[in-house]
């Protein structure tokens, strides 16, 4: 492969020929330096990358929002889900680059990153909002040491998150029995919301988990529900079916016959709706429809959001559901492994963190419970 330099102004360039496209050598050309020296440098530097991965890229000047650019399409929107990478996207374009996205790659240091997730942290970035930004650019900045090779030393290595402990925490939204009582009073048998809602309160579920749960999906007579789907939302309105949050996601739920009972009147409730509205009936599978048919989707629940808190002075959302059926199990006693499998988590610790202050309360009453052994004990001996 032929190459060379030459100066234009006070600056030298190196070029070299790539392959044919359409019949024609590509070539590429580059600043060098401001020596012939430098850019004989700069292009033996160029042709090795070349020759070794068959793509090039130029590190001497690319900025940290092109090579972000790059890692999003090469890696991102070839290994993760529509969802990760719509949530990556939004990270990446409203958050990592406007602080320091037009800094070139090799400019950044392991401070220039520390003082990025200092900065979020004290603007009051949720913890696990941040854990997600340090989890991108630890990613990237690695892959930009290998595969990509732009970098020698990645500064990323050592990064930090900053420490959360002396900041109160946020409790999670739960509900009370009257609460949910009188939301399901306002969306009785026949609204659009009760199916989901009462899956939810049952099994601990996701709201993408409950909107693509379809009938195969439900077992009567074994008294389950498989998630193996969700429903993913696409935009300009156009859903469709994605996998599971996580390997443990999938998962088959035991369910009571209260919640059995209630999706077979729910299934008669579609079947006499499809009679009703004939060839207007929106034939779906989906176990979450509203009357035609038609399936209810995550928009769908951020309306029913809105009307609790508006309408009732509920501080909810869907995702409250899920805290409430765990937080039931725990103050019942239930194995908080079993909690662990049902609400599909990778870890027992993500449980243990995610409800630490109901299982703070377990702990204490179980050390009440041996001050009560003790205490029997000892009237045993003095009677």
């Amino acid at each position: 492969m032929e190459g060379g330099v030459r100066k234009r102004g006070n600056t030298w360039y190196y070029y070299f020929e790539a392959g044919k496209v359409d019949g024609k050598r590509k070539k590429i050309e580059r600043k060098g330096g401001n020596t012939k020296k430098e850019a004989l440098e700069s292009l033996r530097n160029a042709l090795n990358e070349f020759n070794n991965t068959g793509s090039f890229l130029d590190e001497t000047s690319m900025s940290v929002s092109d090579y972000l650019d790059y890692w999003y399409k090469e890696y991102v929107m070839i290994n993760c889900k529509y969802n990760t990478q719509q949530f990556y996207k939004q990270c990446i374009d409203n958050h990592i680059k406007p602080y320091f996205g037009m800094y070139k790659l090799k400019q950044i240091t392991t401070a220039s990153l520390q003082e990025f997730m200092n900065y979020k942290f004290i603007n009051g970035t949720a913890k696990h909002t941040l854990k997600n930004y340090l989890g991108i650019i630890t990613k990237s900045f690695r892959m930009s040491v290998y595969p990509y090779k732009l970098l020698k030393v990645d500064p990323s290595e050592h990064l930090q998150m900053p420490k959360y402990d002396n900041i109160k925490r946020e409790e999670f939204k739960t509900l009370s029995i009257e609460d949910y009582n009188r939301i399901i009073t306002r969306f009785p048998l026949g609204s659009s919301f009760y199916i989901p809602l009462q899956i939810a309160f049952h099994t601990g579920m996701r709201a993408a988990e409950v909107c693509g749960l379809t009938w195969d999906c439900i077992d009567i007579i074994n008294k389950s529900i498989t998630i193996e789907k969700i429903l993913v939302y696409k935009g300009r309105g156009v859903f469709d079916f994605g996998t599971p949050k996580t390997q443990s996601s999938y998962r088959t739920l035991n369910i009571g016959d209260t919640l059995v009972d209630i999706l077979k009147h729910h299934k008669q409730w579609q079947e006499e709706n499809k009679k009703a509205y004939g060839i207007h009936y929106i034939n779906t599978d989906f176990v979450c429809t509203k009357e035609n048919g038609e399936n209810v989707t995550m928009n769908s629940i951020k309306y029913l959001s809105r009307i609790v808190n508006l309408e009732l002075g509920i501080d909810f959302n869907f995702h409250a559901l899920r805290h409430t059926h765990a937080t039931m199990l725990l103050e019942s006693n239930a194995h908080i492994k079993d909690i662990q499998r049902r609400l599909g988590h990778s870890r027992l610790s993500t449980t243990m963190d995610i409800y630490s202050h109901v299982t703070k309360q377990m702990s204490d009453n179980t050390v009440d419970i041996f001050e009560n052994i003790i205490k029997q004990g000892d009237n045993r001996i003095d009677g």
